[in-house]
């Protein structure tokens, strides 16, 4: 299958970010209603496609046709009086800029299309630009704001493909292979996304070429080259490019317009070793990424799921039980998927893609692979349940996603007439339950370890981590007489000091005083020795425990530490033959 990549570039991303947060996500369409359907828009000095106006995605499709396209290109003659003013536009909004601090001044970093076309350019004192245009507004600029807003807009593609990388600072690359058909074709997915973009309130371009660096480049350069570029014809497409396209160092920049190469193709026709040996071998990199000579590694934000089914609404939804609904349609067509594979899935997610761009995602563990739609279906019920009013439905779904991140081996067992599990389903189902209502690390499960001292020989983790399955039994037996003594049911994480008076030095305790009590030992069984591990720190010595039971019928578990039999170990050196009592543990 060969490889397609759509690049896509939010121009105005800072700006329109301002924009949406006064005048609301559809601040663009709204603009467009206001100017008429004749409206022109100002001319953009990047080259890029201009910001498209008008009613909503039957207007934004008819600016494509050749009989309407006039009415959406940039103004060709001089900039209005407005726009030399720093008037107001045609649409009623004022010109907008941000600034940062750069080298202990202010500078402009974004302009908007309006301030754009009345001669305003990033890099240009605020002091400056406030004197030059008395209408312009001036907001501080956010980088991480922006950054949160990109990524969102980057989880929001993922209605297109799960392959979305960010392209810093306001770009964003799709791998769309094997994926352009379920849109009606490459130009249909692109039109369909910039048309989504633009009634967010975003100002987009987009190119798509078969290797990530020649689609991102081509995204970047003047308006008029190839936007959908066939595979093999990279060269051609980028060479008429102004050397901005490749996001070179400034200084090389510079130095390369100094030098009279302008165009990327300037640089195809110069030997490549001399331009190794001067510019280095980034430039040659780059120059091969953009020919697609050579592949610009991507790294998605978010992994890719196992499975995944989707359904696309004609109406948006919004009541929990035509969510809870569709979710099972899904289950369904899942449960198709895994049983051809013999697995089943422990992690879950459900994506809930708002009409406004905002994508709700609900995640979803299980103790034990599951592929049947009903306990699918119960468990994002108890997660509904526990998000409650936090899941903000605003104008409706219009894509609901199911996706499935692991898959574990699931072997078809004989059921009942009823088709029921066994006890051991239904206690997973429980354990599910509480996890999507509580929280997966609500659910804890001891899991044994390999280790001699009583403390470190368990474990508390949740249900479903790696290592932690729902195989309670087995790890149960590491606990039961048999396979070693018998263990309290209640362990202290620290042993506590105890006084304890014996008879001999090495038999049981006759009586211990724990907390400012005296207990008096009526039955005690041991030692049970305990050595130390070797592979960890020197310093720990040898534990005698015992089983104590008092007058009471309460039970203890006790431990001397410092005391062994020379006997039973000539090689023991004891400097203190008198022993440290401890209480470890308490019975049932």
């Amino acid at each position: 299958m060969p490889s397609r990549y759509l690049a896509v570039r939010l121009a105005r991303l800072s700006t329109d970010r301002i924009r949406r947060e006064t005048l609301g996500r559809s601040w663009r369409s709204t603009a467009g209603r206001r100017e008429g359907a004749a409206a022109e828009e100002p001319a953009r000095a990047d080259g890029c496609e201009p910001e498209r106006t008008g009613p909503a995605r039957a207007g934004f499709a008819a600016a494509f046709a050749p009989a309407n396209r006039a009415r959406y290109e940039p103004r060709s003659g001089a900039r209005g009086s407005h726009a030399e003013e720093g008037a107001p536009s045609e649409a009623g909004l004022a010109p907008l800029a941000l600034y940062e601090s750069v080298a202990g001044a202010n500078r402009i970093s974004a302009v908007c299309e309006w301030a754009e076309a009345a001669g305003l350019a990033p890099g240009t004192g605020l002091a400056e630009a406030r004197a030059r245009f008395p209408h312009l507004v001036v907001r501080p600029a956010a980088p991480e704001a922006d950054r949160r807003l990109l990524e969102a807009i980057a989880d929001w593609c993922d209605r297109y493909t799960p392959l979305v990388a960010l392209d810093l600072p306001d770009g964003l690359v799709l791998d769309i292979s094997g994926c352009a058909h379920l849109f009606g074709g490459e130009k249909a997915l692109m039109d369909d996304l910039l048309a989504r973009l633009f009634h967010q309130g975003f100002a987009a371009a987009a190119a798509l070429a078969s290797e990530a660096g020649a689609a991102m480049a081509l995204v970047r350069g003047p308006r008029g080259g190839d936007r959908i570029v066939p595979a093999g014809a990279e060269e051609a497409a980028v060479a008429a490019l102004p050397l901005a396209a490749l996001r070179l160092d400034c200084d090389l920049s510079a130095m390369l317009a100094r030098l009279g190469l302008k165009t990327v193709g300037a640089l195809f026709d110069l030997p490549r070793a001399g331009l190794a040996r001067r510019f280095g071998k980034h430039l040659i990199l780059r120059l091969d990424e953009a020919a697609g000579r050579a592949r610009r590694p991507l790294s998605p934000r978010r992994p890719v799921p196992e499975l995944a089914a989707e359904r696309r609404l004609f109406e948006p939804i919004s009541l929990i039980e035509d969510i809870e609904r569709v979710l099972l349609m899904l289950a369904a067509r899942l449960e198709t998927d895994l049983e051809k594979r013999g697995a089943g899935a422990r992690r879950l997610e459900l994506s809930l893609f708002r009409v406004d761009g905002v994508v709700n995602r609900l995640s979803a563990g299980a103790s034990r692979p599951i592929r049947r739609p009903e306990r699918i279906g119960r468990l994002f019920r108890e997660r509904l349940k526990s998000v409650g009013d936090e899941l903000d439905a605003g104008f409706g779904y219009d894509l609901v996603k199911l996706a499935a991140f692991a898959l574990e081996p699931l072997p078809d067992v004989q059921t009942g007439l009823s088709g029921e599990d066994d006890e051991a389903d239904a206690f997973a189902g429980l354990v599910d339950r509480l996890g999507a209502r509580l929280g997966p690390a609500s659910v804890l499960q001891v899991v044994p370890v390999d280790s001699h001292r009583p403390e470190r020989a368990e474990c508390w983790r949740p249900v479903g981590a790696a290592g932690a399955g729902i195989a309670i039994g087995a790890a149960a037996e590491a606990f039961l007489p048999g396979a070693a003594a018998p263990r309290p049911v209640r362990l202290l994480a620290v042993p506590e000091r105890i006084e304890a008076s014996f008879v001999v030095p090495d038999g049981a305790p006759m009586t211990f005083r724990w907390r400012r009590v005296l207990y008096v030992v009526r039955r005690a069984e041991g030692p049970e020795r305990i050595a130390a591990e070797w592979w960890r720190e020197a310093g720990e010595a040898l534990r005698d425990y015992f089983r104590v039971e008092d007058e009471a019928g309460r039970r203890y578990w006790l431990f001397r530490e410092g005391y062994g039999d020379p006997a039973l170990d000539p090689e023991l050196q004891l400097p203190d033959p008198r022993p440290v009592w401890y209480l470890h543990g308490v019975f049932a």
